[in-house]
């Protein structure tokens, strides 16, 4: 990341002969300075038979005549004759990131300690948790600390005051650190692309409940982590990052458990990081990561 203040513009766009020429052109037209740029074509077809292309670039701030909001409005005509799906974001406003948490901590205490040492330069607006466990060590940095129960009985209702709460402290992103509750469907479809959770799995092996425990009993030689988009389908959201390590036929189920956190944390802060960078573009259940 560059010391100095940027603008990221990513996007993706059926593939076709110009693309750079016309987004870099727009740039060089307004004397702007590319920082970074990364570029990738899928093969792979979309739903109207065309390849797809991926870019990502970040211009120095003050380059450009203009700010943020006239970037935006000056690109879009370019955008729509490209038929793009595309951002542009300001690396001087901090994403505001709201953190659920259940009964494991590893997660949240990693998160919390790249939040203070300024590694995640974020806001955390709030904590959300279905258990009082972390309330005093969470409101000991000055975060406000929300206790959601969620039982079979109240899940409409814990769920929509979850709603209520990201909406009101203006959330950008929700981040699963090993919440361990399933997300309704509505809320997926309010927030794609916006909910990031850790899966103890190197999926899209051992899906669910107690993965490590499958493994065990599979005897697998290797075990991971995945963190990845939150949709409908459970544990099946486009992927963002995934580690693993090995194992042998030694090792027990407490082992991998312990073993996994350390992956869990790594993993789930790279994730998070490429996310807010905008280095993720996601199309369909696949992603281009731009490292």
């Amino acid at each position: 990341m560059h010391a100095k203040r940027y603008f990221t513009l990513s996007a993706s766009c059926p593939d076709r002969v110009g693309i750079i020429a016309r987004v870099s052109g727009f740039v060089a037209e307004h004397k702007g300075w590319i920082l970074e740029s990364s570029y990738h074509s899928d093969d792979d077809n979309d739903s109207n038979g065309a390849s797809r292309y991926f870019m990502r670039l970040e211009v120095k701030a003050d380059s450009l005549p203009f700010h943020l909001a006239e970037f935006r409005e000056r690109f879009r005509p370019i955008a729509e004759e490209m038929q793009m799906t595309w951002k542009i974001s300001d690396s001087a406003v901090k994403k505001r990131v709201v953190i659920f948490v259940s009964k494991q901590e590893h997660c949240l205490y990693d998160l919390l300690a790249r939040w203070q040492s300024k590694e995640l330069d974020i806001e955390i607006p709030c904590i959300i948790s279905n258990h009082d466990t972390f309330k005093g060590f969470v409101e000991w940095h000055g975060i406000p600390f929300h206790h959601v129960p969620v039982n079979p009985d109240n899940k409409e209702a814990a769920y929509a005051e979850m709603h209520r709460l990201f909406e009101e402290v203006k959330g950008d992103t929700m981040v699963l650190a090993r919440y361990m509750q399933i997300i309704p469907p509505a809320m997926c479809a309010a927030y794609p692309g916006q909910i990031i959770n850790i899966h103890h799995s190197f999926l899209p092996s051992f899906v669910g409940a107690k993965p490590y425990h499958q493994a065990y009993q599979r005897g697998v030689k290797l075990i991971g982590a995945t963190c990845h988009y939150v949709t409908s389908e459970l544990d099946q959201g486009p992927i963002i990052e995934q580690d693993v390590i090995r194992i042998d036929h030694s090792d027990s189920v407490e082992d991998m458990v312990r073993y996994g956190k350390d992956i869990e944390k790594a993993v789930l802060a790279r994730g998070l990081r490429y996310h807010l960078e905008d280095r993720v573009l996601a199309h369909g259940n696949k992603t281009v990561v731009f490292r």
